[in-house]
């Protein structure tokens, strides 16, 4: 099934139109960023004067002059380090980076956080691969839709580099990028050349009342070549993963009544909630069963020694399961999915008792297509230019859950329920690229400069079904949302070296913002239109450098940001069994101005890096989601926060043979006060937000990764990362992160063990978190995880 499936899914992803692959080129090469100093790559960026200059054979979506904080990490460092089983991984040890990946394969929820955006705010960041935008600006955060980058349209096996650009100091770049630039660089081959992976994980999870192992298996492959001027790459990756349980059902032990109503039962586990209230826990609400295929086409052409042409097909295919478990037994020791219960002489009766929302069942189909298609010159000369086109289309997406009032045990059979239809959403963009050197490579001038147009699409049905919610079509509207935005800029940058020690970078980004054919409906008579919207913004940005000493560099960094409301924001307006989303169509744009204080230094055989920055966001767009005990199901609402502001430090070290031929190391610390400063609305009384610590940003987090090269065969790597106290909502209410729906700190430790059999053959064991702590971001992180892999390269 799956094999036809991939087939039509090939057959319909042909015709339509293009993404991007790029093709970089910038000025002389020195250091590799930091996560790279161990192993320096020809296709490293490269500093000067502390601006970040790209020289690169390879693909990459970034402009030839960065004026900012840049870290990197190589596809060699990669295999030696990190058990990398998601291509979000490469980034565990980034300074000040997150992701929320809950489990293998975690295609929904898996959303980046930078310093001063939590895992609640993926449109304040922007990742790429080969320059097709894998961010999913269609939304923000997850809520009863979900808007994480699509991370699985990129493998680890894929990968050549991963740079990370800190800041929204490049005119190049959205008001997205005020968090964090993300580029995937792939592999594509110079000669015949093939690669296999087969990776397996087992993670033993104890929570609750639950005890079970959860295993992953993943194995991947590809072939490329290049003759004369034709590259070639073909490949593809399957992923079977069992995650562990991420939501459960509670009740509060408030809400129930002193009696002898409801039907006796067992099992039901006492616990505090996050604003340690009293609960019971009564089992497990989703856990998760996916399996994914992801197929890669990528081709590039030399029409001259100066001009090349590169496209790339990318497939991605989901099925995935949802499937709870109830704690709770009767007296018969049967388990209990439905009705009033009892527990302990408190009754759950009415709006209490149990129903379909409770343990509720999901089936998820999905597939997804990209396309990119990119022209560009590389003379090096006094001009430089290119086309880049990219589209990421939703070809299918359904969702289909049981009803509220059709619980387990009769659920798994079918009876009624709602199919939630997203295909057709997805986004194009396109963009014209040209750099100016006036004076040559090695000029006082290099400008980067373009236009871009960028547009989004959302439209999502949910409609009722009456009789097998499991294969019925679709029946009678249930909710619809649909609406459009679009964004066209035009943007220039100059890089000045004005004096032999000095070097600036100006730049400034002209935006007009339009959103329109929006329209929400919960009836086919209650449907609401929303009048269309405009908005031009102007966002500058500057840059200075100064080598102070031949070692030490200090660099001062500025700039605006806009990040405007994204579709879903505006008209997402959606309601299910278990979650309500409540959208807002007169949303403000968020506007943030970031600046950065940074000295690096070289010391020969490491870097290191003291950078102070600042943040200061007006009309912040947020999405809180609470609980509603008296509905049972999660509530989210978007608005604007007033003002927040943010202020921290950051230390990053880098070093290859640290104290021993062969010992490299990567550490970072980073400190982020970020408060809340006004703010209209409110969680519970008015003025409960002011002065609160903004969701999702801890004041301390800290990386470190050491490597050692025993030999030419042996590797081993040992990880740390911590995260000290945060919080999930806008007041702090949430004072017990160890919960369900809390946010806790954590330290985690990992290590992972590698052997070159061969020439072709290697393999690897790992463990993450391999102290096993149990931690929380809204749903619980792995467990003590064990891994094994094998790769083939020829």
């Amino acid at each position: 099934m799956q094999g036809n499936r991939l087939a039509m899914a090939l057959a319909l992803a042909f015709p339509l139109a293009a993404p991007t692959a790029l093709w970089l080129t910038g000025a002389a090469h020195a250091r590799t960023p930091p996560l790279s100093a161990g192993i320096v790559s020809p296709d490293a960026p490269a500093r000067s004067l502390g601006i970040v200059t790209v020289n690169s054979g390879q693909p990459t979506s970034l402009p030839t002059q960065i004026p900012t904080t840049m870290e990197g990490i190589t596809r060699e460092q990669i295999e030696q380090t990190i058990n990398a089983s998601d291509s979000e991984d490469v980034l565990k040890y980034f300074p000040s980076l997150l992701v929320r990946k809950r489990y293998i394969g975690d295609y929904n929820h898996a959303i980046l956080s930078s310093r001063a955006s939590g895992t609640g705010n993926s449109a304040r960041s922007a990742v790429y691969a080969d320059g097709i935008l894998l961010s999913n600006y269609l939304g923000n955060g997850v809520g009863a839709l979900s808007f994480p980058p699509r991370w699985n349209m990129v493998t680890p096996a894929e990968i050549e580099r991963v740079d990370v650009m800190y800041g929204s100091f490049s005119a190049a770049y959205p008001g997205n990028s005020v968090g964090a630039v993300v580029d995937y660089v792939t592999r594509m081959p110079t000669r015949f050349e093939v690669h296999a992976r087969a990776g397996y994980t087992s993670q033993p999870f104890d929570l609750y009342s639950t005890n079970a192992t959860y295993r992953a298996w993943e194995s991947s492959a590809s072939v490329g070549n290049r003759s004369g001027e034709l590259a070639w790459l073909l490949a593809f990756s399957h992923t079977d993963s069992d995650g562990q349980p991420l939501t459960f059902a509670t009740r509060l032990r408030s809400s129930g009544t002193p009696g002898a109503a409801g039907t006796p039962v067992t099992g039901a586990v006492p616990g505090l909630n996050n604003a340690a209230s009293p609960w019971y826990l009564l089992g497990t609400g989703t856990q998760y069963h996916s399996v994914q295929d992801q197929f890669k086409l990528k081709l590039a052409y030399d029409f001259t020694p100066v001009v090349r042409a590169t496209y790339t097909l990318g497939l991605w295919q989901n099925t995935s399961q949802g499937t709870p478990v109830s704690y709770l037994r009767n007296a018969a020791g049967q388990p209990v999915y439905s009705g009033p219960i009892n527990i302990n002489g408190l009754a759950f009766t009415g709006t209490q008792a149990l129903g379909g929302g409770d343990f509720a069942l999901t089936s998820q189909s999905s597939t997804h297509t990209m396309h990119g298609l990119s022209l560009k010159s590389h003379t090096q000369g006094t001009w430089d230019w290119e086309v880049l086109a990219s589209l990421y289309d939703y070809a299918q997406d359904t969702l289909r859950q049981n009803a509220a009032g059709n619980p387990l045990p009769g659920a798994a059979t079918g009876g009624a329920g709602t199919v939630a239809d997203g295909s057709g959403s997805g986004w194009n963009n396109l963009a014209l690229k040209g750099t100016w050197r006036p004076d040559g490579l090695r000029g006082a001038h290099i400008v980067d400069f373009g236009a871009q147009q960028d547009n989004y699409k959302l439209q999502y049905l949910t409609s009722s079904i009456a009789g097998n919610w499991l294969a019925d079509p679709a029946g009678p509207l249930a909710s619809k949302v649909q609406g459009r935005t679009q964004l066209q800029s035009l943007y220039a940058q100059d890089a000045w070296a004005f004096a032999p020690r000095w070097k600036t970078v100006l730049g400034l980004r002209a935006e007009q913002w339009r959103a329109f054919d929006g329209l929400s409906a919960f009836s086919a008579s209650s449907a609401l239109s929303y009048p269309s919207r405009r908005e031009n913004h102007l966002s500058p940005k500057a840059a200075l450098s100064y080598q102070w000493a031949p070692d030490l560099v200090l660099k001062a960094s500025s700039g605006r940001a806009v990040r405007m409301p994204t579709v879903s924001e505006l008209y997402g307006a959606t309601s299910t069994t278990n979650s309500q989303f409540i959208n807002d169509p007169n949303l403000r744009p968020e506007r943030s101005w970031t600046t950065e204080l940074t000295a690096e230094k070289d010391l020969g055989n490491a870097l290191a890096r003291l950078s102070f920055f600042i943040e200061d966001t007006h009309d912040a767009l947020y999405s809180q989601t609470t609980y509603d005990p008296v509905a049972n199901r999660n509530i989210s609402r978007v608005q604007n926060v007033g003002r927040i502001q943010t202020s921290g430090l950051e230390v990053a070290y880098s070093g290859s043979d640290v104290w021993k031929k062969g010992l490299d190391l990567n550490a970072s610390v980073t400190y982020a006060d970020s408060i809340i400063r006004s703010n209209a609305g409110f969680v519970s009384v008015p003025g409960d937000t002011i002065g609160k610590q903004q969701p999702n940003i801890p004041k301390w987090r800290a990386t470190a990764l050491a490597s050692y090269r025993v030999n030419d065969k042996w590797t081993v790597a040992y990880g740390v990362r911590y995260s000290g106290t945060q919080y999930r909502t806008l007041n702090n209410s949430d004072v017990n992160g160890y919960a369900y729906m809390g946010v806790s700190k954590y330290f985690t430790t990992d290590l992972r063990v590698r052997y070159q059999l061969t020439r072709q053959w290697a393999a690897a064991f790992g463990i993450d978190n391999l102290n096993n702590y149990r931690y929380w971001n809204f749903h619980p992180y792995p467990q003590r995880s064990y891994t094994a892999e094998l790769k083939f390269d020829l």
